[in-house]
């Protein structure tokens, strides 16, 4: 695929299926089989996913945990990228490369370009990239600010996967407990949330806008800001979920609960478990009170 500086409105999704098709067909992709159940929690049906490889997810991130404990946290595993998984130049700052073990269907990566670091906290760059996407097709855009929030690379990147993320409504699981008030939820952990106003998104200044926002619920969830070599970086690890209606943002405990790792998706109302003995976990526990153990008490 030709390179381009800038992604041409309306060829995201085509090139997406275009590039998954390639990499498939030489094996640079390597999607992650599952098996996939409903569990009712707290009032959101919660998809739960027993996958067969999360082994190689997690030794991607104990290699990059024990980089970052060696402070040799200037690794950089998406560059040079794998041909065979790029989709496309997003912006100056930012590219697009297909999730080599995805467990759901046309998961992009949202890189930097230049190193930076996980723990950094978003820009107007990374939110002009992600709305770039969004705006192709309906997704949902997800970041693990750090280790202790899921992330499996030390290398800044966003993620996003298409909606819906299951085969039943609502297209996000959580949305249930997201109220048409627009900065009230029913989540039992700490988190803030915004709602975005129609076609807000799609307005030229959206990214600041986002931007706006963003730092707006990192103050009122109570993530501090320290500096790191120069850089702006969270004082406290937490999942960022944005879609074209909302964003919730969920400050971090941990990463995992008897075993079990979350990611923002988990915050999403999509859990992913390594096998059965994991699967076990989930039930025993309840989806939500997993969440509430890898998060923050609720805000008083």
């Amino acid at each position: 695929m030709e390179l381009q500086r800038r992604l041409i409105p309306g060829t995201l999704w085509p090139a997406i299926l275009r590039q998954t098709e390639h990499a498939l067909s030489c094996g640079a992709l390597q999607p992650i089989d599952t098996q996939q159940s409903v569990i009712e929690s707290g009032g959101v049906r919660f998809l739960v996913r027993q996958v067969s490889s999360l082994t190689r997810k997690e030794q991607q991130r104990e290699q990059a945990r024990k980089l970052h404990t060696e402070k040799r946290s200037h690794a950089n595993p998406f560059l040079p990228y794998d041909p065979d998984l790029f989709v496309g130049d997003i912006s100056d700052t930012h590219l697009a490369l297909l999730n080599k073990f995805n467990v759901i269907d046309h998961h992009l990566l949202i890189v930097t370009r230049e190193f930076e670091r996980q723990e950094a906290l978003l820009d107007l760059a990374d939110f002009e990239a992600l709305i770039t996407c969004m705006v192709e097709f309906d997704v949902i855009g997800f970041y693990n600010a750090g280790m202790e929030a899921g992330a499996s690379q030390p290398h800044k990147h966003l993620q996003i996967a298409p909606l819906p993320l299951g085969e039943t409504d609502p297209p996000v699981p959580i949305e249930p407990l997201l109220s048409a008030e627009k900065h009230l939820t029913d989540l039992p952990f700490r988190h803030a949330f915004t709602r975005f106003d129609t076609d807000e998104l799609t307005r030229a200044d959206a990214a600041k806008l986002a931007l706006s926002r963003y730092r707006t619920l990192l103050e009122a969830a109570g993530v501090g800001v320290v500096e790191l070599d120069g850089t702006s970086c969270h004082a406290t690890p937490y999942n960022l979920l944005v879609t074209r209606r909302w964003m919730l943002l969920v400050p971090r405990s941990q990463e995992r609960v008897e075993g079990v790792s979350v990611n923002a998706l988990g915050f999403a109302g999509s859990l992913f478990v390594r096998d059965a003995a994991q699967l076990d976990v989930i039930e025993r526990l309840g989806p939500m009170t997993v969440l509430e153990r890898v998060a923050l008490p609720a805000n008083t």
